[in-house]
């Protein structure tokens, strides 16, 4: 296996496109490898950090008819964008979402779903075997399990998929603050979803915003 290494190796709004597979009722109320609201909350962060980078989002169900559309708060963040559903339970196999990627011109292709050891490691096995550079978001993703979520992470990492979190890939996506486009508004993207972080943010603005007493401002 190529090892990982390298600066062109780090991933780049630019070359990234976002795949987010099956994040609905059903799958939700049988993930039992993590807290189901930090899956929710780390799921809308992703979705909006990649709308703050332009990084084009496909969105993906299987069978929403039986088991529930996206959560709101992720369909939120693109309004009016249409949801592909499918039938394939490996989301690499339906010809309309590959070709939704492919029409993007990327290649680095970014992946997080329900359940991790079904709807997450079929594509992402898939896909990197046939030359995408795949990395899967593990803390957007969850499984039936912890074992099951855990042993389809070393599953993926055997076949060549790059394992990360959000807040990893928020940080890579930006690189350096001194990008002042992005900057901010990923600083608004972060503020409601990263915890103790996002809350010394908050009050560093109102630190910040805060007139000195005795002073005339």
């Amino acid at each position: 296996m190529t090892s990982r290494n390298g600066l062109d190796s780090l991933l780049r709004p630019e070359d990234s496109v976002l795949v987010l597979i099956d994040h609905q009722p059903y799958q939700l109320a049988n993930l039992n490898s993590h807290d189901p609201h930090m899956v929710v909350n780390n799921t809308t962060a992703l979705a909006k950090v990649a709308k703050v980078f332009g990084v084009p989002t496909i969105l993906t169900t299987v069978v929403a008819a039986r088991g529930g559309d996206i959560f709101p708060h992720v369909t939120e963040v693109f309004p009016g964008q249409e949801v592909i559903d499918r039938t394939f339970i490996n989301t690499w196999e339906d010809p309309k979402v590959v070709d939704a990627v492919k029409a993007t011109g990327r290649k680095q292709v970014i992946m997080a779903g329900l359940w991790t050891e079904v709807c997450v490691a079929m594509p992402a096995i898939q896909a990197v075997g046939e030359g995408w550079d795949v990395t899967v978001i593990t803390d957007a993703s969850g499984g039936t399990s912890l074992e099951a979520h855990e042993v389809a992470i070393q599953r993926m990492i055997s076949a060549g998929v790059n394992m990360m979190t959000w807040l990893a890939l928020a940080a890579e996506w930006q690189r350096d603050w001194a990008r002042a486009e992005t900057a901010m508004p990923l600083n608004d993207a972060l503020k409601y979803h990263n915890g103790g972080s996002a809350i010394a943010y908050i009050w560093e603005q109102q630190l910040l915003n805060t007139p000195v007493p005795g002073s005339s401002g």
